[in-house]
């Protein structure tokens, strides 16, 4: 049902602070924009995202990559998860959406654009 779980998405407040932090951890940022800043480090994805407080997140959300996202939101949502997003795309025909489980958690999912 999915590829892994690669990307992870913090929400950050002070996007210049949090850039200089994990520079330090990360190196230097492969995507560095007003609305995204992001790392890639041994297989996975960090992103810094500085609107995430006001769309919800509350903490990091993973990404669960998967092949169909429109079937696993729907499968998720039968199983008592709530919509935090639906399915949008973030450029590129990158998909994503987010969901709350049954305790709050986020969990996050991300289908990659499809090859033409």
């Amino acid at each position: 049902m999915t590829r892994g779980l690669t990307t992870i998405i913090y929400p950050v407040k002070d996007l210049d602070q949090a850039k200089a932090l994990f520079s330090e951890l990360l190196g230097t940022p492969y995507a560095d924009s007003a609305y995204y800043v992001g790392f890639r480090d041994a297989g996975q994805e960090v992103g810094l995202d500085p609107h995430g407080h006001s769309r919800g997140m509350t903490g990091p959300v993973p990404y669960w990559h998967v092949s169909d996202i429109r079937s696993t939101l729907a499968a998720l949502l039968a199983a008592g998860a709530e919509t935090l997003h639906d399915v949008r795309d973030v450029g590129g025909g990158r998909l994503i959406a987010s969901v709350k489980d049954t305790d709050g958690n986020l969990i996050g999912l991300m289908q990659q654009a499809l090859a033409e």
